[in-house]
């Protein structure tokens, strides 16, 4: 199985109800093959509910669409390899119709989830607070989890992106901290942003899940970038680096 990583953004069930989509899932794990591979999603249109801060949230799961939205991601990702050694051509034509087509029957449809295979990428630590990290679970196996409302995440992505805008980094960092922000742009204000490290927590043990201070890293090296000190940016950028190395080995050599 691959681990798997999640971004999810939640909205108030009240809202969903008015819509007629506050309807939450329970399903069994069923393979299902639509013509772009192989995945164990239930393929119904419900959500995922939650409660936070005393209010009930629903994060809509649209399977179809973001399967549709993974396979040209992918294609355009990995083209460079050769289209028939990735997505063949014919199967990226078809996801872009199909596509095409769910979105002019609802041109407000969009994804909720991002998903992550094997490790979390780094710039989805940065709309969060080191404050909100949970270990969540059942059994022997735990998880973390972060949660924030949508005005501070997009608060943190802006500052985030300022900070980077004022020193010489990466174009590539900047630009893919810019992605996510411009992918949570337009949801609503009350919205409910979640990082669930999934089966990725697998990776660590249970003591390294409780250590993990990945958000409070991040947010370590950028306060240090605007404050100039550019060794203890380092320092905690290197533990960040460390600490998710191996699982993103196994994602790049996969």
């Amino acid at each position: 199985m691959i681990r798997t990583a999640f971004l999810r953004v939640y909205l108030p069930e009240d809202r969903l109800r008015v819509r007629g989509l506050a309807r939450v899932g329970h399903h069994e794990v069923q393979a299902y093959d639509g013509g772009y591979g192989i995945t164990v999603e239930p393929m119904s249109e419900d959500g995922i509910g939650s409660h936070w801060n005393g209010r009930g949230y629903v994060c809509p799961r649209t399977p179809r669409l973001r399967i549709l939205e993974g396979v040209l991601a992918v294609k355009r990702a990995y083209g460079q390899l050769g289209s028939a050694s990735v997505v063949p051509e014919e199967v990226a034509r078809a996801a872009a119709r199909e596509l095409a087509a769910l979105r002019e029957e609802d041109p407000a449809a969009r994804a909720h989830i991002l998903t992550s295979a094997w490790h979390v990428p780094l710039r989805w630590f940065v709309p969060f607070d080191p404050s909100a990290k949970e270990l969540v679970g059942t059994g022997s196996r735990s998880s973390v989890r972060y949660r924030v409302g949508y005005r501070q995440a997009m608060d943190r992505l802006r500052r985030c992106l300022e900070i980077l805008a004022s020193v010489e980094v990466a174009e590539a960092i900047a630009s893919e901290v810019s992605e996510l922000r411009e992918w949570l742009d337009g949801f609503p204000a009350d919205a409910m942003v979640e990082l669930d490290y999934g089966s990725v927590a697998a990776a660590f043990s249970e003591a390294a899940l409780i250590m993990d201070s990945s958000v409070a890293e991040v947010w370590r090296a950028l306060d240090a970038l605007a404050g100039g000190d550019w060794s203890a940016a380092g320092d905690a950028y290197a533990s960040l680096v460390t600490r998710w190395a191996a699982p993103m080995a196994v994602g790049y050599s996969n």
